[in-house]
């Protein structure tokens, strides 16, 4: 489904003979589960979109060290772009990007090129490393990551609407039967952890440790993935300082259910720091603005405006902080 397993035929060969080489009996029955036709109702909207996408051609060019994820066509003109674009408007919401096909401008709720961009200068180089993004929504982070001229991109997201958009974007992209960039439909807990260790040079987790119930478990999972020395990039919402040491919602937070666990930042450190990770900073933290997440029209329901107290842009609609987030960096020493 989804022509994940022939996207995937360019994976395996890159694990043989590393320390994921494991992942070769365990992932192709984890996929097929993940992929069981009545995994999600709108299955059959998404392939119908995909079956239009998948007719097109490859396009001549695309431009990934950039704000949008470019595909060009050099013969715009032969293309039929209204029927394309309803294809596209099949995968919505479309939450995170922003992406350009041919003329077509997929205006995201999420600016994901402002995060790159606070990141992209603690990075260092990225040409020649393995990068795992846990939680990778479409894969925008994914494709800015093979622009650094990464050996080896995965991003794993249990979400069959983001692996369809990343299908989409993949199925366009020149050379896709070869590029080292590919998408898993698992949760990072179903993730083969290799009795080796882990494989990765760089294990990226934004915008999930503060969906999970047990935030310590996510911190161990990713580390398991990293390569002795190799570095987490934990992106997460956090707290004032002045706020106390960690807040737990007692609803919602920002109008969502499935927050769990907001630390401070010193906080933070102190959990990762406990995980057993090495050079412990914080490189960034910046308060979420309605330029970086909003509605639009890829995205018609209610975004981070609506979530904020309208007297009051600092605090949620529930009284809470208003989202702040903060981007930490630490090494796996073992």
């Amino acid at each position: 489904m989804f022509h994940v397993k022939q996207h995937l035929n360019s994976l395996w060969p890159l694990l043989k003979n590393t320390r994921l080489e494991p992942w070769l009996e365990e992932l192709p029955l984890l996929i097929d589960q993940a992929l069981e036709p009545d995994a999600n109702g709108n299955l059959n909207r998404w392939l119908t979109a995909l079956a239009i996408i998948e007719k097109l051609p490859k396009a001549d060019q695309a431009k990934l060290n950039t704000t949008k994820i470019q595909l060009n066509y050099a013969q715009e003109q032969e293309l039929d772009w209204p029927e394309v674009e309803h294809a596209f408007r099949g995968l919505m919401p479309w939450r995170k990007g922003p992406y350009h096909i041919g003329p077509i401008n997929i205006d995201t709720e999420w600016r994901s090129d402002l995060k790159w961009d606070r990141l992209k200068p603690h990075l260092g180089s990225l040409e020649g490393l393995k990068c795992l993004d846990v939680g990778c929504g479409s894969g925008y982070h994914l494709w800015r990551m093979l622009g650094e001229q990464s050996k080896l991109v995965i991003g794993i997201d249990p979400s069959l609407l983001f692996m369809a958009q990343f299908s989409a974007i993949k199925q366009l992209y020149p050379n896709s039967n070869i590029a080292p960039i590919h998408f898993l439909p698992l949760p990072l807990e179903k993730l083969p952890v290799s009795k080796f260790g882990g494989d990765f040079d760089r294990v990226f987790s934004m915008g999930v440790l503060y969906h999970r119930r047990s935030p310590i478990d996510h911190i161990y999972e990713l580390k398991r993935q990293i390569k002795k020395n190799g570095q987490l990039i934990l992106e997460t919402l956090v707290i004032p300082e002045g706020f106390g040491r960690v807040l737990v919602p007692e609803d919602r937070y920002a109008q969502m259910r499935n927050v769990w666990f907001l630390p401070s930042v010193n906080e933070l450190i102190h959990w990762i720091k406990r995980c057993g990770f090495v050079d412990v900073s914080c490189v960034d933290i910046n308060q979420t603005s309605t330029e970086e997440q909003r509605s639009t029209d890829w995205m018609q329901w209610q975004s981070l405006a609506d979530f904020l107290d309208p007297s009051d842009p600092n605090k949620t609609i529930e009284g809470y902080p208003a989202p702040l987030r903060a981007i930490i960096m630490a090494r796996n020493p073992n």
